[in-house]
């Protein structure tokens, strides 16, 4: 058999595979979270969220949104110097990111196994 007609069988193969794993992994939704700052999102979004009193005031004001939390949540970088400090049942996390109209802000989250509160929210 000539080299063209192995290449051309095994690019068919290749094509249909590919194909095939796009389908079946599309539908399972799956995630690659391998690096801490993904895992650590991925488990503070995937937990039912809480707003404490103090992060209902402030999202009440003009200057923030829900929207900039879920995006911070998102997009935004965890910074490991100052999070994953034991607290009561849970972790505390703190998660820089961006508002909409660009202004740096941080959140501040209680991790829990059940559950990740908003405990507050600051400028930066």
């Amino acid at each position: 058999m000539k080299f063209a007609y192995r290449l051309s069988y095994y690019l068919f193969g290749f094509v249909v595979g590919c194909v095939f794993l796009f389908f079946v992994l599309n539908q399972k939704h799956t995630r690659c979270t391998y690096f801490p700052n993904d895992r650590v999102l991925n488990n503070i979004r995937t937990k039912p969220f809480v707003y404490s009193d103090v992060a209902v005031k402030k999202i009440a004001e003009d200057w923030l949104d829900t929207i900039d939390v879920k995006n911070t949540l998102e997009y935004g970088d965890v910074d490991f110097d100052r999070s994953n400090i034991k607290f009561s049942n849970g972790k505390l996390y703190t998660i820089i990111g961006k508002t909409t109209k660009n202004q740096p802000i941080e959140v501040i989250i209680e991790n829990y196994d059940d559950r990740a509160v908003l405990r507050d929210i600051k400028k930066q």
